[in-house]
């Protein structure tokens, strides 16, 4: 299998398979394959939509390409550099964005909050998402906008009061998400929505990388940097609550669906904490780097250059 892209040549959003910076355009690979089912190669809803059904075709077509080879398949138009494409948020409308607060010990640690019983859950909106280099937005109404590096879960197929034993059978794929915060309004009173859904504040990207190429999602290093600092270095084994903890909490009041969307969480190092606190400005770089899932990387600029 592979890793999927979401991109625009400037003619719409297109699905693509990425391999050593080239990446095949699933629609127009599958036409010129002949493949009669291509309705997955729509976007990526529609790739998890389409289930097991879809990881064979995609199995099936990108066999077909490489017996074709790389100059045929560049010769016929079905690759394009990565470098030469912008690449798209890998779901654009996820059904839901479910984020994880509070999952990493020493993050609640640094910041003066307990660790919960239960996980912590709370909603971001689609609008909110942006694009592997794109920018991301000092609002003008405050200056305290802060980072959080963390692991993205992708949801595969729907389910409801899915049991530990079976959740990791509900996980389609994994990405990067920032889960960039404006601190004052977080902390004005105790519900996030606010401080986690000004616009342009939610990095997601670049990939999504489907769950055969991950071996273990429980160890992964995450590091964000900030300019090239590293501001934080933590490891997914880190997490209190688990992928299978997670999936079994969150159906337990809603139904999953394919495309949502789960950040797990930040490790410890984001900058309110920090004497004294930093935050980000315009002008600023913020990369978040997963193992094994890329890195994610976005300018920062002020609201009234946006």
């Amino acid at each position: 299998m592979t890793r999927l892209v979401t991109y625009s040549t400037g003619n719409g959003a297109r699905l693509g398979s990425v391999r050593d910076g080239m990446i095949l355009d699933l629609a127009l690979a599958a036409d010129h394959q002949r493949f009669e089912n291509t309705g997955w190669t729509k976007d990526s809803l529609a790739f998890l939509e389409a289930g097991d059904e879809a990881c064979e075709q995609l199995r099936a077509l990108t066999a077909s390409i490489k017996a074709l080879g790389d100059d045929a398949a560049r010769k016929a138009g079905l690759l394009v550099a990565e470098a030469d494409v912008q690449v798209l948020p890998p779901i654009q409308k996820p059904p839901k964005i479910l984020c994880v607060g509070r999952n990493y010990g020493k993050h609640a640690a640094e910041a003066g909050r307990p660790i919960s019983e239960i996980p912590i859950i709370f909603s971001r909106f689609a609008k909110t998402l942006v694009e592997q280099g794109g920018n991301v937005v000092v609002p003008t109404v405050s200056e305290q906008l802060d980072w959080e590096g963390e692991l993205a879960v992708i949801i595969g197929k729907a389910g409801r009061h899915v049991r530990r034993a079976d959740a990791m059978d509900y996980v389609a794929g994994y990405s990067i998400f920032n889960d960039v915060t404006v601190r004052d309004y977080q902390f004005r009173i105790t519900q996030y929505t606010a401080g986690k859904n000004f616009s342009r504040s939610g990095p997601f990207g670049p990939y999504l990388v489907l769950t055969d190429e991950v071996a273990d999602p429980h160890n992964l290093d995450i590091k964000t940097r900030l300019n090239g600092e590293i501001v934080q270095d933590g490891n997914t084994e880190e997490m209190l609550f688990d992928i299978p903890a997670i999936i079994e909490h969150l159906s337990e009041f809603i139904e999953l669906e394919p495309g949502d969307v789960i950040p797990m969480g930040t490790p410890a190092g984001v900058g309110f904490t920090r004497t004294p606190p930093r935050f980000l400005r315009s002008g600023d770089i913020i990369s978040v780097e997963v193992e094994g899932l890329g890195t994610l990387t976005n300018p920062v600029i002020n609201e009234a250059d946006a």
